[in-house]
């Protein structure tokens, strides 16, 4: 699932983003609405968390502008505002849900699952390379006819290849696409994930589905390796 978070509060973003990525959620953050209104044109996410209070921009008018322009992305409005009269106005204006903070993660994430479900016609299609599938609506990945369990991390890892098939990315990119940003930046844990990643992936099924680009980063072969 790749969801765009709309929060200026830096710590709340924060910790929402980790948390959401901890649970194998690829998590975008936006700071204003007016970048909001661009993230989610130019790239296709599963849902839109949106706070109210935004600088420029409020959250209302970003989701009626969003509604307006034709976007049917599932909608969560994100707020301290709790009323009766925003939560109407939340709605009306194009929101598919309302959580009033404080809130804890895992209704926060809980409720994305819920959104997910209410539309399954809309559901992001099977991922697939060659004959490694990702199912991102219930984040099951298959070599054939064979499940393959992954830790979230892994996943995200996964699903981040997968959503980019031939691309070669560096460890940078793959950080700033998989992990929450600026995560250990100079550290080795991209190139661990990997190895953990082909040991389940790849090394069973005799395939090289995740390449090295030497000097360079990684890729995901489009065949799935074959």
């Amino acid at each position: 699932m790749k969801v765009l978070l709309v929060e200026d509060e830096p710590k709340l973003a924060g910790l929402v983003c980790r948390g959401l990525r901890e649970d194998g959620v690829i998590a975008d953050l936006a700071e204003t609405g007016e970048d909001a209104l661009w993230m989610a044109g130019s790239a296709t996410y599963d849902a839109i968390v949106l706070d109210v209070m935004l600088p420029g921009i409020d959250g209302f008018d970003v989701c009626r502008q969003l509604r307006g322009e034709g976007l049917a992305t599932p909608i969560l409005m994100l707020t301290a505002r709790g009323s009766t009269a925003d939560l109407v106005a939340g709605l009306d204006g194009g929101a598919d849900d309302y959580l009033v903070k404080p809130f804890t993660l895992a209704e926060l994430a809980a409720r994305l699952r819920a959104l997910g479900r209410r539309t399954p016609l809309e559901r992001p299609a099977l991922l697939t390379a060659g004959d490694l599938t990702l199912d991102p609506a219930t984040r099951v990945v298959h070599r054939g006819e064979e499940a393959i369990d992954l830790s979230p991390r892994e996943y995200a890892l996964l699903h981040t290849f997968m959503r980019r098939p031939g691309r070669v990315l560096d460890r940078v990119a793959l950080l700033d696409l998989a992990w929450e940003h600026a995560y250990e930046n100079r550290s080795n844990v991209v190139d661990a994930y990997v190895r953990y990643l082909r040991r389940k992936i790849d090394r069973p099924f005799g395939t090289e589905a995740i390449q090295t680009v030497r000097g360079v980063g990684y890729r995901l072969d489009p065949r799935g390796g074959r």
